[in-house]
């Protein structure tokens, strides 16, 4: 069955709403929990899934992407048809890029025509959790379906994010809205059954559905607005619930769009937590990413009497901490805190220097910034909001490529 699947990764959107992060890469290429990538965690499953099949479309300032996918995900042999293969818009449609989700797959129609797949797994590449696709693989066998959704159960109040959906005992979808202003509750509680945007289609329905949506001038050319909502009307749509699945990965039952600044910032904080909510220890169950050699990470005393000290944080490899403390907090690689300073609450990606005596809480520090020693980030609004980006829940972002003024 595996080897009768296509994948589909969904890669190429703006990530608007992670800026500045994603001033110069695609959202699934934005660093996450001091080592990965974000599409780190989609390509992970499909791995540990058994599935060797890998198309990744991508569009929206994509180098970082691909550099990503050549250096850490080559690892698939050619020879015995796997891969994992990097596809920007290439205009065999017409004249127009990638202009929705399923205007995304239409255009590469001619590759999953000349797949010989008879199922097509359509993922995201912006969204961390784990989970086995072999399991939901089966269970769109076992019930014969033309389409199922992997879908979870959300807070009524988070409804308005999301493609809400009802089922009837047997889990065939009766009604699917995407993202409704006045969704009905599951059962009459308090919460929604909420598409996680991954579909398995038969692939002899996709073909069809992306051929006639592709016709209709009024269509946003999405699958939660369009394809689902058609398709439940006249064929056989399964909702498939994550976390229940009997498959090798452990039920961390945890899944995240890491969309927005807050969203993003939380999720990283959430590795912080005594027990995870997302499981990364897992032995046969590991985020492959890409990994410089890095030297060993060190915390070391700065002046005399003054002990480097790191609470409750994730370091990574290359990382000095000298004389400095840092606490509830993710440093990427080669990042540099050096005497007395105070990191709290924050995100260092790669290379990011921090001098003497700065002070940093609850910030996001883009790579290769530079610090200046006695500088404050996050303790001042105002002064903060001058200068950088504040999201709405007050995390400060310091961008690529910032220059300090001398102090």
């Amino acid at each position: 069955m595996l080897d009768k699947t296509l994948t589909l990764i969904l890669a190429g959107g703006h990530g608007s709403r992670l800026l500045p992060l994603t001033l110069e890469r695609t959202k699934p290429a934005v660093p996450f929990g001091g080592k990965y990538r974000i599409i780190d965690f989609t390509l992970a499953n499909c791995l540990h899934s058994g599935l060797r099949r890998i198309l990744v479309l991508t569009q929206y300032k994509s180098h970082s992407l691909q550099k990503h996918l050549r250096d850490g995900w080559s690892l698939f042999n050619p020879e015995l048809g796997e891969y994992v293969t990097a596809v920007p818009p290439q205009m065999r449609t017409g004249d127009n890029w990638y202009s929705g989700t399923a205007d995304s797959v239409f255009q590469n129609l001619y590759l999953l025509k000349r797949s010989g797949a008879e199922r097509v797994l359509i993922l995201s590449g912006d969204h961390i959790y784990r989970m086995d696709y072999a399991a939901m693989l089966d269970f769109h066998e076992q019930h014969t379906a033309n389409l199922t959704v992997a879908c979870m159960q959300v807070p009524l109040e988070q409804a308005g994010q999301f493609g809400v959906m009802s089922v009837d005992e047997s889990n065939r979808v009766i009604q699917f809205e995407e993202k409704p202003e006045n969704p009905l509750s599951l059962h009459g509680d308090d919460s929604v059954l909420v598409s996680m945007g991954i579909y398995v289609f038969s692939i002899d329905v996709l073909l069809t559905q992306l051929e006639q949506d592709h016709h209709q001038k009024e269509s946003s050319h999405d699958f939660g607005k369009n394809i689902i909502p058609d398709l439940i009307e006249r064929q056989g749509v399964f909702a498939y619930r994550f976390g229940g699945e009997k498959g090798r990965v452990s039920s961390d039952r945890y899944w995240r769009d890491v969309g927005t600044l807050d969203s993003y910032y939380e999720a990283n904080m959430d590795l912080l937590n005594p027990v995870p909510s997302l499981d990364l220890y897992q032995p046969d169950w590991p985020i492959r990413t890409y990994q410089a050699q890095y030297p060993p990470a060190r915390i070391v005393p700065g002046s005399p009497g003054n002990q480097g000290v790191v609470l409750n944080s994730i370091i990574s490899g290359g990382v000095v901490v000298s004389g400095a403390k840092v606490e509830h907090s993710i440093l990427s690689p080669s990042v540099t805190v050096k005497n007395s300073a105070l990191i709290h609450e924050s995100i260092l990606f790669n290379n990011v220097q921090v001098g003497e005596g700065a002070q940093l809480k609850q910030c996001i520090v883009e790579k290769d910034v530079v610090i200046p020693p006695g500088e404050s980030i996050g303790k001042d609004t105002e002064s903060d909001a001058a200068r950088f980006t504040i999201s709405e829940k007050g995390v400060v972002v310091v961008p690529r490529g910032y220059q300090f003024s001398d102090h």
